[in-house]
């Protein structure tokens, strides 16, 4: 299963925060995609999952100022 968390137009820190809530949503194995277009999150997001121990499968640049990330929860 993937969950999507589409977190465009919030600011920092809010996608990390609301990525951290569900993660827990989701079973060990599945992934969760986070879009995003808050900078900070580049740093931020990966971080945290590589912190908790999840792996980060996908990370792109989607537009000007958007990305997305795909974590694969542990």
């Amino acid at each position: 299963m993937v969950k999507v968390l589409e977190t465009n137009g919030k600011v920092c820190p809010f996608p990390l925060v609301e990525a951290k809530s569900a993660i827990e949503e989701i079973k060990s194995g599945e992934d969760l995609v986070i879009n995003f277009d808050c900078t900070q999150g580049t740093e931020s997001i990966p971080k945290w999952a590589a912190e908790a121990g999840h792996s980060v499968t996908n990370f792109e640049q989607i537009g000007e100022a958007a990305w997305t990330i795909t974590v694969q929860k542990k």
